[in-house]
């Protein structure tokens, strides 16, 4: 019986992810050379160890090709419509912070809420007989977060690049971005918008709906009492 962790493949998330198994009695490591993304596990059986990019192991974990994933809470919230159907959020592992933040120029000084923007938006429409356009890679969770709070004349449009430099670019008058500390936006001579953020993202263990847990399931309830888990009562 085997049961497959998709773990980020890179960067200081992977490395996070290894030190808090760690903590935990259990070993991961590559099992390669550092482009390899082959992995291996010490100190639990029945657990197989599978490198992934970060943006991947959504995908993965609703397709059902792995049991449990590592990534930021925001890539599951955005990359999985109805997510909760899809995937259980195991545990928040205290990492991996930051928040999507929804940010104006600095020189928008009337503006400083969303309800300051939602009249900034009808003004600007007014007056220039378009939208106002926010820069974004989260189209989801920012056009949720938008509804929720009554704010409806906007536009998103799509950013792969620098979605901070959108401002300057003139593509857009405001950004949504993940941030950590704020200093990129601000380097940018924008501002966040006062209150709660769109998420507050951080990296979490989430467990896949529709994988096959005929044989793991008795993997999985071993492995969260390793690590100190609760598994809701469809997993349990």
């Amino acid at each position: 019986m085997t049961l497959s962790l998709g773990v980020p493949s890179k960067g200081r998330l992977m490395e996070q992810t290894f030190d808090w198994f760690a903590d935990r009695g259990i070993t991961l490591r590559r099992a390669g050379a550092d482009r390899e993304y082959a992995g291996a596990v010490e100190g639990f059986d029945g657990l197989r160890l599978v490198l992934l990019s970060a943006g991947e192991i959504p995908r993965d974990l609703a397709a059902g090709r792995i049991h449990l994933g590592v990534t930021g809470s925001d890539l599951v919230r955005e990359g999985l419509a109805d997510w909760a159907a899809q995937v259980a959020e195991l545990a928040p592992m205290g990492f991996g912070h930051a928040d999507l933040v929804i940010a104006v120029p600095a020189a928008w000084v009337d503006v400083d809420t969303l309800d300051d923007l939602d009249a900034a938006a009808a003004a600007f429409r007014a007056r220039h007989g378009f939208r106002l356009r926010i820069a974004t890679k989260y189209h989801r969770l920012v056009r949720d977060h938008l509804r929720a709070h009554g704010v409806a004349d906007y536009q998103l449009v799509d950013s792969q690049g620098a979605t901070e430099g959108t401002v300057k670019n003139l593509t857009a008058e405001a950004v949504a971005d993940i941030t950590s500390t704020g200093a990129t936006l601000r380097d940018n001579h924008l501002k966040v918008l006062h209150g709660p953020p769109v998420h507050a993202s951080q990296a979490t263990l989430f467990a896949a709906s529709g994988a096959d847990w005929t044989e793991a399931r008795a993997v999985l309830v071993r492995l969260a009492a390793r690590l100190g888990v609760a598994l809701p009562d469809t997993f349990g």
